[in-house]
């Protein structure tokens, strides 16, 4: 009974100051729309850099002359690191094989040599745990003190630009959603405290009548909720229609879009996100009323 009645107020208080409840819900809902697109960058960047252990390999080059002893030496060397997860030994006639696959069209390259240029190698694939910049740097720096070991190349500029991205977006982000939460609990707060002056004479006699501070409060906690959680419907409506017309049109006509991935399953709790930051906002701002 005392619910329903909260709710029937709360309704009727958002009909009557339709205009800026209107102006609210509008204003958290591209709130959360730049949120919803904040996330989907993030998502899409964690989701890449994942796949780059995958592709990603530390070239060793050994030294002429090396026995088969000396070359299971250094194999066994390198899987006592927990960072390695394969190890895949290159001979010489190997390489030139796979030098010549690549550039079979400009072959005329390798016209006139007598002999293999191309040094026995070993190529290292990493577990995805370990695959940030200062690991590879490190164990880098300890294969190159092995014997045997001539030269070793892992594309440092690449790993640390694809690292430095990462992190510069996933920062950003989360700076740019906890100002924007707040922003949106802000114009929660706002509205409530608008409408609550604006009820002053109302809530005045039901002081009056013994209402309680709780039965005062609850439809303006209602109202922030249902601002909120409006706002998260037209929220989560302007994420879908970002992607169905713009998105995966772009999708159909640019291969490059064709590997991002738009999570669905995050964005259809915007509602109850809106739902709890309205709420939030609402409980601050009737905390800082005195009455």
């Amino acid at each position: 009974m005392f619910l329903s009645y909260s709710f029937r107020l709360a309704m009727q208080s958002i009909w009557r100051e339709k205009w800026i409840n209107l102006l609210s819900v509008l204003t958290i809902a591209a709130g959360l729309l730049i949120i919803t697109l904040a996330l989907f960058s993030i998502y899409n960047i964690n989701l890449a850099t994942k796949k780059l252990p995958e592709k990603f390999s530390i070239m060793l080059y050994l030294k002429d002359g090396l026995s088969d002893q000396d070359i299971g030496n250094i194999t066994a060397a390198l899987m006592k690191d927990n960072a390695v997860e394969k190890v895949k030994y290159i001979p010489k006639d190997e390489a030139i094989k796979e030098l010549r696959g690549v550039i079979k069209d400009a072959d005329y390259i390798l016209e006139g040599l007598n002999e293999n240029p191309l040094p026995a190698s070993i190529e290292l694939k990493l577990k995805q745990k370990y695959f940030d910049p200062s690991t590879v740097k490190r164990l880098a720096s300890d294969i190159k003190r092995i014997k045997g070991v001539d030269e070793v190349e892992f594309g440092e500029q690449f790993l640390t630009s694809i690292h430095s991205i990462k992190t510069g977006v996933q920062t950003l982000g989360i700076l740019l959603i906890a100002i924007l939460s707040a922003g949106i609990i802000f114009v929660c707060y706002s509205t409530v405290k608008i409408l609550f002056y604006r009820k002053k004479e109302e809530i005045e006699t039901l002081k009056l009548l013994g209402a309680t501070r709780g039965f005062i409060r609850a439809p303006f906690v209602i109202e922030g909720g249902l601002l909120g959680g409006a706002g998260g419907f037209f929220g989560m409506v302007g994420a879908l229609a970002f992607y169905y017309g713009l998105f995966n049109r772009l999708t159909l006509t640019m291969p490059l879009f064709k590997g991002v991935v738009f999570p669905f399953e995050m964005f259809i709790f915007l509602p109850l996100v809106g739902l709890f930051l309205g709420i939030t906002g609402a409980i601050i701002a009737l905390g800082r009323i005195r009455f």
